[in-house]
């Protein structure tokens, strides 16, 4: 059986994902939900996406929270240092892998164009809506079918106001 599709998305109030490939603010609170949410997990994410969030571990000196990344890519030749890495080239393959494992659920975490990619295969979308714009330079694309509001929730952290949303199609 095909894993449900999930997406993790923080973006501001202008749909703003990420400027010059980093997040363009600091939430503590969402950074723990995203690891709690993925630990042990199978996550998808874009080649450059997992090399930004592999550096930032590689620093911190903290393993990533993930049980596995399937990182899409057209190189062919990608080779990750960790062991729990896979290189797809195409959402089919990356879906197989993830059906191959018997995941029920998987999550994708970026970025544009593997959000792009993803959307018509995805049933549910964890979204954080941080208040503000902030002048970003990739974006999410329209989620216009996940019509079914789940759960909202506001808070803040960090002087950073931000809404959690659930949404399924």
């Amino acid at each position: 059986m095909t894993p449900l599709v999930s997406i993790i998305v923080a973006m501001d109030e202008k749909g703003g994902i990420g400027k010059n490939n980093r997040i363009p603010w600091h939430i503590r609170k969402d950074l723990i939900r995203l690891r709690d949410m993925t630990k042990g997990r199978l996550v998808i994410l874009g080649r450059t996406s997992y090399e930004s969030m592999a550096g930032y571990y590689d620093k911190s000196g903290r393993p990533m929270p993930a049980g596995q990344y399937i990182v899409i890519t057209h190189d062919e030749n990608f080779k990750s240092a960790r062991n729990n890495t896979f290189a797809a080239t195409s959402i089919e393959s990356a879906l197989g892998h993830a059906k191959e494992n018997g995941e029920k659920e998987v999550f994708v975490i970026g970025g544009e164009t593997i959000f792009k990619q993803f959307l018509p295969f995805a049933k549910k979308i964890y979204m954080t809506v941080v208040k503000g714009n902030f002048g970003c330079d990739t974006f999410f694309p329209n989620y216009s079918g996940f019509k079914k509001l789940i759960s909202l929730e506001n808070d803040s952290d960090e002087g950073i106001d931000f809404t959690y949303k659930i949404l399924e199609k």
